[in-house]
This record gives C-alpha cells, sequence and structure tokens, in this order.
C-alpha cells in the first residue's frame, strides 16, 4: 500500500506543531511562570527547548521519514538484523493509548466548558457558582461522558478521511483560527486597566525572586516543561515524519515546529498573566487557574461571555489538534502491524478509545474512591503520571540512544536522513553531546520527577516506585537484549 504523504509543507509544520499545542502550553505554562517568578523561567525554559527539546524531536521525525512507518514498524525496518530495538515500540504504542485514556477526558472539559460560556452561564456569576460549576461538572458522570465520547467521534471522523483531505486540512483550518483568536484575546489582556504589572512580571526578568524560589527547582522547572511540551517519546511525531518528502532538511523542521509551539505557549501566558494581575488573581494558582480562576475573571470582565467563549474555544482548538494527531498515531498502528485499511482501523480504535476513556470519566465521580497515588489523587492522575514521567522520557531516551549507537540506526545513517533536503543541517560535531550528555539528563529528569513525586509522601509512595522500578528494569533489560545481540 502506498503511503499517503502531506499536499504541503505548511500542512506538516502546522499538523505536527497542533500536536505539540496542547493543554500544557495553554494550562501548564502560564501558571510554572506564575510559580517559578515569570520571565527569568522563560529565560531558561527556551534555553533548554534549544538543547534539549530540538535535538530529540529531530530524532524521532528522522526514524520516522528514515523507515516511512509509525513507532509500531519503523524500528524493525531501520535496525541492523538481530538485534531488538523493536521492542522499545511498545512505550510508544502503550503510551499513545494510555495519553488519549484521560487527554479525550479533559478535551472534553473544553469542549463542554465553550459550550457554558456560549450559552451565558458564567455571565455575572459570583465565585462560588463558577467554582461549584466546576465541582458539578466532575461529579457528573453521564455528562462527562458524552463531551468525552463527542470528541472522540469528532476525532476520528477527521482521521477517517486521511491525511491531506482530513487531519491537514482540518489543522490548517483550526491553527489558523487558534492563532487568530489568540492574538485577539492576548490584545485584550495586555491592554486591561492594571494589565501593566502583570506584563513586567512576565518580560522583565527577577532573578531574585528566582534565587528566592530556589535557582534548582526552577532549572529544573524550565527544563521539564521544555521537554514535554513538544509530545515527544511516544512517537506522536515519529508518524508525521513518515509523511513528508525528502525535499527539506528536519532540523529546519523541527525548528519551524517548536518556534510555533513556545509562540503558543508565550502568547497563552500573555492571555492569563496580566488578566490576573488586572483583576488581583495569583498566577501561580496550579492546575485549577483554567476552570476556575479564569472564568471568573471572564465573569468580572466587560462583555466576559464573547471573551470566555473565544478563550475556551482556543482551548478546545489547541486540544483537539493534539487529539487528532495522536490518534493517527493509533490508527497508524493497525495498518503497520495488521495491514487493516484506514476505515477498519479508525471504526475498531474509535470503539476502543471510548471505552478505555470511561475510567478517567468514572475516577472523578463513581470511582472517586480510589486513590492510586496517595491522598486527593484520581485515575487521570495515575495515566498522566505513568505517560508523563515514565513513557515519554524512556521513550525519547530510546529514540537517542537508537540514533547514536552502533548497533543502532547509527549516528552517520541518522545524519544523512537529517540532513537530506534544503534548510538548516544537524550539525555533525553534536554526536558526543547526543550520544551522552543528551541521554544522561534525560535519565535526570525521568528520576527527579519521581524523587518530586513521592519523596516524604509515606506510604503513597509504594505505587510510584513500583511503577519506576517495573518500568525503568523493563527498558534496561530491552537495553540488555539489544547489547548481548550486539556482541
Amino acid at each position: 500500500m502506498k503511503r499517503e504523504k502531506f499536499g504541503s509543507r505548511l500542512g506538516f509544520i502546522l499538523v505536527s506543531a497542533g500536536c505539540a499545542i496542547g493543554i500544557g502550553n495553554v494550562w501548564k505554562f502560564p501558571y510554572m511562570c506564575g510559580e517559578f517568578g515569570g520571565a527569568a523561567f522563560i529565560l531558561i525554559y527556551l534555553l533548554f527547548l534549544l538543547v534539549l527539546g530540538i535535538p530529540v524531536l529531530t530524532c524521532e521525525f528522522a526514524i520516522g521519514r528514515g523507515s516511512g512507518r509509525s513507532v509500531a514498524a519503523g524500528f524493525e525496518r531501520l535496525e541492523p538484523q538481530g538485534t531488538g530495538w523493536h521492542i522499545t515500540k511498545w512505550v510508544g504504542i502503550i503510551g499513545s493509548y494510555l495519553l488519549m485514556m484521560f487527554y479525550t477526558t479533559v478535551g472534553g472539559w473544553m469542549m463542554y466548558y465553550c459550550y457554558r460560556s456560549i450559552t451565558g452561564e458564567f455571565a455575572g456569576a459570583s465565585t462560588d457558582t463558577v467554582t461549584a460549576g466546576f465541582s458539578d461538572m466532575l461529579g457528573n458522570a453521564p455528562v462527562m461522558a458524552f463531551w468525552t465520547a463527542l470528541i472522540c467521534v469528532i476525532g476520528f471522523a477527521v482521521c477517517q478521511f486521511g491525511i491531506q483531505k482530513g487531519i491537514e486540512r482540518v489543522s490548517k483550518l483550526m491553527m489558523s483560527a487558534l492563532l487568530v483568536i489568540m492574538l485577539v484575546l492576548a490584545v485584550h489582556s495586555v491592554f486591561l486597566e492594571g494589565a501593566g504589572e502583570g506584563i513586567r512580571f512576565y518580560l522583565v526578568p527577577d532573578f531574585a525572586q528566582m534565587k528566592e524560589m530556589g535557582i534548582g527547582n526552577v532549572i529544573f522547572g524550565a527544563m521539564s516543561q521544555a521537554f514535554f511540551t513538544l509530545s515527544i517519546g511516544i512517537g506522536a511525531m515519529m508518524i508525521f515524519g513518515s509523511y513528508i518528502g525528502k525535499e527539506r532538511s528536519l532540523a529546519g523542521e523541527a525548528i519551524s515546529i517548536t518556534a510555533l509551539d513556545t509562540f503558543v505557549a508565550l502568547m497563552a501566558g500573555f492571555i492569563i498573566i496580566p488578566s490576573c494581575f488586572a483583576f488581583g488573581i495569583e498566577p501561580g494558582a496550579g492546575p485549577s487557574l483554567i476552570f476556575i480562576t479564569i472564568p471568573n475573571i471572564f465573569a468580572q470582565m466587560p462583555g466576559g461571555q464573547i471573551w470566555s467563549a473565544l478563550f475556551f474555544l482556543f482551548l478546545t482548538f489547541a486540544a483537539f489538534t493534539t487529539i487528532v494527531a495522536v490518534f493517527e498515531n493509533i490508527i497508524s498502528f493497525d495498518i503497520d502491524i495488521f495491514g487493516w485499511s484506514r476505515n477498519k482501523s479508525v471504526l475498531v480504535s474509535a470503539v476502543l478509545i471510548i471505552v478505555l476513556s470511561m475510567p478517567c470519566v468514572l475516577g472523578f465521580n463513581v470511582l472517586a474512591g480510589f486513590e492510586p497515588l496517595g491522598a486527593g489523587t484520581n485515575i487521570l492522575d495515575l495515566e498522566d503520571f505513568i505517560v508523563s514521567n515514565n513513557l515519554l522520557p524512556l521513550g525519547s531516551l530510546g529514540y537517542v540512544l537508537f540514533c547514536t549507537r552502533k548497533n543502532g540506526w547509527g549516528w552517520a545513517n541518522f545524519l544523512e536522513e537529517a540532513n537530506t533536503g534544503k534548510g538548516i543541517r544537524f550539525p555533525g560535531w553534536l554526536e558526543g553531546y547526543m550520544s551522552y550528555v543528551l541521554p544522561l539528563i534525560i535519565t535526570v529528569i525521568y528520576l527527579k520527577g519521581y524523587y518530586d513525586k513521592f519523596v516524604g509522601q509515606g506510604a503513597a509512595a509504594l505505587t510510584g516506585w513500583m511503577i519506576a522500578a517495573v518500568l525503568f528494569l523493563g527498558f534496561i533489560i530491552a537495553c540488555a537484549v539489544v547489547r548481548r545481540q550486539e556482541q
């Protein structure tokens, strides 16, 4: 079966950027800026995007384009005969399914809040009403299930039309609308009365505050956000590498996508942080910033119904582009492994993802008593932890090692693929950094994530450390198998 290709370079960039641009850009990035001191955090974040995010993204694109397959079959095509690198494909396969088991639920929240904003439910509402609105949603299993299933059905319907007629066309439209809505919201936010203090906080580095927060904490926070923001490690980007031609070098494409992803994150900060200062809200409020704090701001704002609807439409587009991208990755698994048609894979995958999403939906109501990572946690927290703190870093480590080790694809093959075509070339002199320093950084991120999550948590740490032991041991065994085959 002939592999479908993107219709244009712009389509590839917008679809890939849409995958990278997700809830983390407009949810996590602004409150991390608020928590870690604003502009000083941003400067360190940008540095780590350059030295960490772009190299791993280039590796993932190179494996995808070099193999012409998804993560489910890409390693088999490129690995030396008799080696076992294809074992690592399960990180991508399991990671993609697990990610959609909770990301679809949060995407459903965005759609529901967009609907509630359009109907004027929060217009002029009190703080207690807005706060209760979020709790009521979480406790209503049928409502949560409906919006989760709806975003799944719409996402798979887009994928059914294929790359050019479905994913590329919709992503171009949504990304263009997302950028326009975001700019309108940002301009509106910075001109609010009292927003100047928020703009200064956001743009002027305060290294004294960074020191107060702990320089190590700020650096690690920036490093982690730079790593996770690009959706690297589970093959979500690799699949789009398999759909592009050889006309452009991959480092340049990775830089373009990273720049667009970063632009959206920075603009999200311009929307949220000046608004928080204008209305006396703490910008480091944490995850509740989106569903409780921001609706409260819009409730106080003239024309708040319109601005709230635009804001949650923006969030819906950001979530939906990621969902469609990962759905395409899941669909490609069946096509590459079983040789199924697109239609059959879409149907089976849609039913499977909707069913698998239900535990997360029920984790806030029917199964609220199940606290897998300690008091106050839920099924979403467990699924997110397995993906974000385990599969993303371990998958990325696998890509980097595969592209640099002699018994893997190897540095020469990676460099040739990455530098094929016009554009920025990936530096050959980075071999030492890519082979030793970058894997060390990823390992530190992985281990530090566990330290922050579970040290001092008592009995709650047991589940986490068991997950760490199983996953890391499995990864080490896979590496040992590959090493033995090399010898």
